[in-house]
């Protein structure tokens, strides 16, 4: 019974509880919405960045990794997730591999260092 409410209505539908639920804060339950939404709609970066980010603020940092690389191997300009990497990565402890991430995503946000 559980599961139903999490799969329940259409994808728009889903994709506005999940957003609902994350603006609450409520971020483990906006994952679990969004997981199948993602399973759904594997090619939309909308739903698997708001996921990432779930992830990201409920402590699941590994399972934010995987959708943050997932992203940017689709498109690797996608600066915002290269952001959200590199800071899971840290969050990580892990900077030597978040700090490229991290240029590459200044740059893309057009933020140059001044030479």
């Amino acid at each position: 019974m559980e599961q139903k409410y999490y799969t329940h209505g259409t994808a728009a539908e889903r994709w506005e509880r999940a957003r609902m639920f994350f603006d609450a804060k409520e971020y483990a339950t906006a994952a679990r919405i969004l997981d199948g939404l993602v399973a759904e709609v594997p090619e939309q970066v909308g739903p698997r960045l708001l996921l990432a980010r779930s992830y990201y603020h409920s402590a699941q940092l590994r399972r934010a990794e995987t959708e943050l690389r997932t992203i940017v191997e689709r498109d690797p300009v996608e600066h915002y997730a290269r952001l959200m990497l590199g800071r899971t990565l840290e969050r990580q402890g892990r900077d030597a591999e978040a700090a490229p991430h991290l240029r590459m995503a200044a740059v893309f946000a057009g933020d140059f260092p001044e030479v």
